[in-house]
């Protein structure tokens, strides 16, 4: 349930050459002439592996700078047919970045003034799923250490791991790993539109999904028609200032909303009646569990710094609040069930594909200013402040990644139609304050601000007024004239028969 998150050149030379680079990006045309891999046919038939959906695979270069290298990956997908005469086409993105996509559509099946026009389309991106695949082997540094403990010879440690952590991804995933980033993936994605004979298609992305849609926005603005952008990262900025805003994400919803909601069923969970008695148990527990970790059903050792991740992914749904806090009772010597914490798991080739495309882009993507001394004085600081997860820094690796050359282009939202953007206000992965930041610098984008809400993923989440504004948007073209509003939906009554479907997790870590 865890988380399964340079080389200068001189003045001089950068005055000469820039302009001239810059004259020849504006000349240049949004993808590289045509060639063989546009000419494939892409063949639809039912999923072996997800019912209700079909499925195919198509070829992509390896490297989109050399197409004509003979290097080829796989990239799967998969589609929701509409009901009535196919409208549109709108791809999907879940976030991570990494997690497979090709599930994704199924959120949408009972959506049906969506699905009565529109074709929805999942996606692996490279990397991940089934997909070609890149590995780190399997070695995960987030769990092997407590980050809390601060002495020298545990510090060493876990920054000696996430130095292991990048080489392990960068020697298992090899050539391949240096070109799963974003730009290599929306060239990807318009050779998809290519192939399904579309002039422009729409986008639903959730998190990590909005950087995606809005660095194909960047890179293909005439094949932009209805882009939203649903719990919003700062995609103005870089992956390292998006994640050192975990902590503070995070903490606001576990104490705002999480820890006083817990209180209230003190009957149940038997943690205390106050926020501040629940948070204490957390971490006697937390403790107790470094002391002596508990077997889970699946062989796996639960300690503190799992018991972390386990609340951490109970922040991401009011729904898996009740669950969550059943763990925690349990564990804690209250009521519950252990039972009920789930590891992730998923359909790639390699078991931790989706976390060697999360390193792969988040490393590749965007520069890391961050070396272990200034590693370790942000974890010192973020901690204290934010100490559900302030401690963790999960791209950690990318302070030693072995970065190729890419400059990625920036995403201003100038020469795009509008651009709707979703956010609540408590969302912990990605908090209100980057998306605003986003917004201000995405030119002609309007903002769906979800008040008194802490969801992770609004949209198709069963908050009736946003998704009508999104299906407004998506399916008629309504564009919203200015910036608004919708109201949040209550807390659940976890003493209430139970009568919500299981909310699938879109966006984690991002």
């Amino acid at each position: 349930m865890r988380r399964e998150l340079a080389t200068a050149v001189s003045a001089a030379l950068l005055a000469v050459v820039a302009p001239a680079l810059a004259q020849a990006q504006d000349r240049a045309p949004e993808r590289a002439p045509a060639n063989p891999y546009e000419s494939q046919t892409v063949t639809w038939a039912p999923c072996a592996d997800i019912p209700g959906l079909e499925c195919a695979t198509f070829r992509a270069p390896q490297d989109w700078r050399t197409p004509g290298d003979g290097r080829a990956i796989t990239v799967a997908i998969s589609r929701l047919t509409p009901s009535g005469q196919v409208k549109g086409t709108v791809f999907t993105n879940p976030g991570g970045p990494g997690a497979p996509g090709r599930t994704l559509p199924l959120l949408f099946a009972d959506r049906t003034r969506l699905t009565g026009s529109m074709e929805v389309i999942g996606i692996d991106v490279r990397g991940t799923g089934a997909s070609t695949n890149v590995t780190c082997g399997g070695f995960d540094f987030s769990t092997i250490t407590d980050p809390r403990d601060r002495s020298r010879a545990n510090t060493d440690l876990l920054y000696d791991a996430a130095e292991l952590q990048a080489t392990a991804c960068q020697v298992r995933s090899g050539a391949f790993g240096k070109v799963v980033n974003t730009e290599q993936t929306v060239r990807d994605l318009d050779l998809l539109r290519h192939l399904l004979g579309r002039d422009k298609v729409s986008w639903i992305g959730y998190s990590g999904g909005t950087w995606l849609g809005a660095y194909y926005a960047t890179y293909f603005p005439k094949r932009v028609d209805k882009f939203v952008l649903d719990s919003n990262t700062d995609f103005t900025s870089t992956f390292q200032d998006v994640f050192d805003n975990f902590g503070h994400g995070f903490e606001r919803r576990f104490r705002v909303d999480f820890l006083p909601w817990v209180a209230r069923y003190d009957a149940l969970y038997h943690l205390g009646t106050t926020a501040e008695q629940v948070r204490q148990s957390y971490e006697r527990t937390r403790a107790a569990l470094n002391a002596n970790p508990v077997t889970l059903p699946d062989g796996t050792l639960l300690d503190g710094v799992l018991l972390d991740f386990v609340l951490v992914q109970g922040q991401y749904s009011k729904q898996l609040f009740p669950d969550t806090a059943a763990v925690l009772s349990e564990l804690s010597g209250g009521s519950g069930t252990a039972a009920s914490v789930r590891l992730p798991a998923g359909p790639a080739r390699y078991p931790d594909a989706a976390t060697g495309t999360l390193f792969a882009i988040t490393c590749n993507d965007t520069p890391f200013r961050h070396d272990r001394t200034t590693l370790a004085r942000e974890a010192e600081r973020l901690g204290a402040r934010y100490p559900l997860i302030g401690y963790h820094q999960p791209l950690a690796p990318c302070a030693t990644w072995d970065r190729p050359a890419l400059e990625l282009r920036k995403p201003t939202g100038r020469d795009l139609p509008p651009v709707l953007m979703v956010q609540s206000v408590r969302d912990p992965a990605t908090p209100l304050e980057g998306a605003r930041a986003a917004h201000r610098k995405f030119a002609n984008s309007r903002l769906l601000t979800v008040t008194d809400e802490g969801d992770h993923g609004v949209y198709a989440f069963g908050n009736a007024c946003v998704d009508d504004v999104v299906e407004s948007f998506v399916v008629d073209g309504v564009v919203p004239p200015v910036d608004s509003t919708c109201p949040g939906t209550p807390l659940p009554d976890p003493t209430a028969p139970a009568a919500q479907r299981e909310r699938p997790l879109v966006g984690y870590p991002l």
